[in-house]
């Protein structure tokens, strides 16, 4: 079968893989209550598995990979190529998740989890490196803002997919879980078979020289800007993960009805259209703002590079004040107003972010800088969220004698991560001018230069 030629087909099926990703990563939140209530599971431990256990190990081996990304090797006749990794991460995440649905516990949760972490790891680090190979460094915050989109409609289908099996007041989550691990096998051999391997630094006019994992390391370790985006964008996204992990159960509360269970929760939402609405929302919000955010540190960066990380903090900023809001009014029409504007300006960190990760670091060890910089993100963020939010929970509730208080008040601590991210973006703004000139080439004193006659 012919590869595709069009690099805006090979962007959609990657970010379809991606879409997958999300999926599969978020769908233990948003099935969070029947879970809870099915295998008796803590707040604590519904946030590890959303948590710690997957982040450990996503992060981990994400660095072995993203190394055999930027030095492909040959394995037993068969060539690890960024594609084949791509496509090899889906199948053995989407094998997992199918598994999940069979799970009669913690334990076995958690087994499971970590087998779908290893496959996600495989996910973004080939993929990042591959789009770079198609898109200059001006064009890298939309195609990898639309890139990101996965994110929004991964959560927008986790959510469509879990109303598709409501029933009784609760969702069938192991059939939930076994039709999407099934449905993203399928894609793998799509993606294997469809999308070609492109020449590396082809859009840099860069000759690509295999660096060593430590040499790489040493490399990314002199720009302080890719540092401080790296944990900038953790600690936004620390907040995002654990909102994710916890928000069906916050409105939702126990699935004990068809409305929620806790009086002062949003009582009069029956369960499927909340759960179409929740997925509509970040399909129509998060989507937009990832895109947007993208577009428009590009259109600015043209002028000040600055921008690429401006534009995160402004609007991490608004985020965090709307979630704020929402997680302190008892009316679900501020609720829902307060999570939308969240939802939309939360989205726009994610291309600049990506792109800054990409254009900052060398030809040949892009892979390894996304990899890096995700296990900076993720260690934090997807580790630390939604494992220290749900401990926050059980022990608020304890505290206050109240589920519902001990829930609100565990994500209202969540504002302090968006704090430091802020302050964190604010920090790269102006940094990033000097490693960004660096990246493309300029001499240091061209660069002192131009910034003491701006």
């Amino acid at each position: 079968m012919k590869k595709l030629q069009n690099r805006g087909t090979i962007l959609a099926l990657l970010t379809l893989v991606y879409v997958f990703n999300f999926i599969d990563r978020q769908i233990v939140g948003v099935l969070a209550p029947f879970i809870k209530a099915d295998l008796n599971l803590t707040g604590t431990q519904i946030g590890l598995l959303s948590g710690f256990v997957f982040a450990l190990f996503y992060t981990v081996i994400g660095i072995p990979i993203a190394s055999m990304v930027d030095n492909t090797k040959k394995i037993g006749g068969l060539t690890f190529d960024r594609v084949t990794i791509i496509a090899l991460s889906l199948a053995t995440w989407s094998g997992f998740t199918l598994l999940t649905g069979f799970a009669g516990g913690f334990i076995a949760l958690a087994i499971l989890r970590i087998g779908v972490a290893v496959g996600e790891a495989g996910c973004s680090p080939p993929s990042h490196s591959l789009l770079s190979d198609l898109y200059a460094p001006n064009e890298r915050g939309r195609a990898l803002g639309t890139y990101a989109l996965g994110i929004p409609f991964g959560i927008m289908l986790a959510y469509f997919a879990s109303a598709f099996f409501v029933g009784g007041g609760t969702v069938d989550w192991r059939l939930a879980f076994i039709v999407i691990g099934a449905l993203g096998i399928p894609v793998a051999i799509i993606t294997k078979i469809l999308i070609p391997e492109p020449e590396r630094g082809r859009m840099d006019g860069a000759k690509v020289t295999p660096m060593p994992f430590g040499k790489a390391i040493k490399e990314l370790g002199t720009i302080p800007s890719y540092w401080t985006m790296a944990f900038g964008i953790a600690f936004a996204s620390f907040g995002s993960y654990a909102v994710n992990t916890f928000l069906t159960l916050y409105i939702y509360g126990e699935p004990t009805a068809e409305t929620a269970a806790w009086v002062g929760a949003f009582v009069t939402l029956p369960l499927q259209p909340l759960l179409i609405g929740l997925g509509i929302g970040n399909a129509i919000f998060y989507a937009s703002g990832t895109f947007l955010g993208g577009y428009i540190a590009d259109r600015l960066g043209k002028k000040n590079v600055a921008a690429y990380a401006l534009v995160p903090a402004v609007t991490i900023a608004i985020a965090a004040v709307a979630i704020a809001f929402a997680w302190m009014t008892s009316s679900p029409t501020i609720f829902f107003i307060c999570l939308s504007i969240y939802i939309f300006f939360l989205g726009f960190y994610l291309g600049p972010s990506f792109s800054v990760a990409q254009n900052l670091a060398k030809v040949s060890v892009r892979a390894t800088s996304t990899a890096v910089f995700f296990f900076v993100l993720n260690l934090i963020a997807l580790g630390g969220g939604p494992s220290f939010t749900g401990f926050m929970y059980d022990v608020f509730a304890v505290e206050t004698g109240d589920q519902l208080t001990g829930l609100r008040w565990s994500l209202l601590l969540l504002s302090v991560s968006y704090a430091l991210s802020v302050i964190l973006f604010l920090i790269t703004a102006r940094t990033l001018p000097k490693d960004w000139a660096r990246a493309q080439g300029a001499a240091p004193e061209a660069v002192e230069t131009k910034e003491a006659t701006a």
